[in-house]
């Protein structure tokens, strides 16, 4: 049975982690508010420049771009996988490492190869002996754009040179403080945006309102094919600089989550050890009593 300093010694070590614990929630907390409105605020941005990407792309006829090559046989694969620099965040870390094996197994049989942004998924894949072309640590408190267009460079150059058929984006997308999904999505190719055919340009003529809402006249200053060999660079940097943002929030949300549990552990932790600390010196009290009145009746008799 624990004596009494054992169990005082126990509740000042919780008490302690409870300061620690109590003090990460409020840092997670107030990072987290600037970290969501980034990550919300970057989703409309993205979605308004695919729409673009879109219209454009409508309005003209077998257009071709590397980064929208799809490649008949997918024999290698480049996942780029975002978790974060420290622990202490709950599960996070170990559903993205999860979500990042289910995607491997399903490409069981193909080339693939690993990029590493955060140090958690680095260290763990650096185990199991995945080739590892590159890896990003230290993103910091602020994403800043310069780094997720070198991360987005490094995977376009590996698209373009045959280095990789297809690359795999795994990060974990925010919905709340305490709720956060892995998502496994396509980098490259770009999907979803398709050139006008010559079918579509005839209904176009015959019935401006036929088809497609994306499919309408526009006049292009420079040509329609030139704007989007500048948008489709740019919109494979703002999907991964939107996954970086959402990336952060989540692992901030998740954090924050993660130490206010821990907070109320200890707190509940402390409350049984003062009582098993009150029972204990009652115990003793009790036992005390106990000996000086059996002692005074030693003496007496």
């Amino acid at each position: 049975m624990a004596t009494l300093r054992d169990i005082r010694r126990r509740i000042r070590a919780v008490n302690n982690i409870q300061q620690i614990t109590r003090a990460m929630y409020m840092v997670a907390a107030a990072k987290l508010k600037r970290a969501e409105e980034q990550a919300r605020a970057g989703r409309p941005y993205a979605a308004k420049l695919r729409e673009l990407i879109n219209r454009v792309a409508g309005a003209v006829q077998d257009y071709s771009h590397p980064l929208l090559e799809r490649r008949e046989q997918e024999r290698r694969v480049l996942l780029v996988l975002i978790t974060a620099d420290r622990g202490l965040a709950g599960a996070y870390n170990a559903n993205l490492i999860r979500a990042a094996q289910r995607a491997l197994r399903e490409l069981e049989g193909k080339d693939v190869t690993l990029m590493a942004v955060g140090r958690r998924g680095r260290e763990f894949f650096r185990r199991t002996g995945i080739a590892m072309v590159r890896d990003e640590l230290d993103l910091g408190e602020t994403i800043e754009f310069a780094k997720a267009r070198d991360i987005a460079r490094a995977c376009k150059e590996a698209f373009q040179s045959g280095q990789a058929d297809r690359v795999l984006l795994v990060y974990s997308q925010f919905v709340s403080a305490v709720s956060q999904r892995p998502v496994v999505e396509t980098l490259l190719p770009v999907g979803g945006v398709e050139a006008a055919t010559p079918a579509a340009g005839a209904a176009r003529a015959e019935d401006p309102a036929a088809g497609d809402p994306y499919r309408r006249e526009y006049l292009f200053e420079p040509s329609a094919a030139a704007i989007l060999d500048q948008l489709l660079p740019r919109y494979v940097e703002t999907v991964v600089y939107r996954a970086l943002l959402e990336a952060k929030a989540s692992e901030l949300g998740a954090r924050m989550t993660a130490m206010k549990n821990a907070t109320d552990n200890a707190e509940e932790l402390v409350e049984t050890l003062t009582l098993q600390m009150n029972r204990a010196r009652q115990t003793a009290i009790t036992t005390e009593i106990a000996e000086i009145v059996g002692g005074a009746e030693a003496l007496k008799g």
